[in-house]
């Protein structure tokens, strides 16, 4: 979807809708993303696919962030469940952003 808008004069109230509870858009009519979308989904950094596999980092972090995944990491490597953390709060920011950008062109579009 294009992110210019082919209208030259909206009559679309932005503010309300920039505005609008989460609650109030309807979702009814999107469909479910599915566990094998998400498996086959690439990441795309300026539309470029970013390569699969680790790459080794070094990081400083607070000790009680480090404190917080040792704990919660029973019976797996706390770097793994940072890195798990890491990319469900990606995927999920970008899909949520995803969403609200296609329901405010669907309600433009409608009018």
């Amino acid at each position: 979807m294009s992110k210019i808008s082919t209208f030259k004069d909206s009559q679309t109230d932005w503010e309300r809708i920039n505005t609008m509870p989460d609650e109030d858009i309807d979702l009814s009519d999107i469909p479910e993303v599915t566990e094998d979308q998400m498996m086959r989904a690439r990441l795309r950094l300026g539309g470029k696919p970013v390569p699969k596999g680790k790459v080794r980092v070094n990081i400083l972090l607070d000790a009680d962030i480090i404190g917080y995944f040792k704990a919660k990491a029973i019976g797996r490597g706390y770097q793994t469940l940072i890195n798990e953390t890491l990319k469900t709060a990606i995927r999920d920011r970008d899909l949520e952003v995803l969403l609200r950008r296609i329901i405010r062109e669907e309600l433009h579009t409608t009018g």
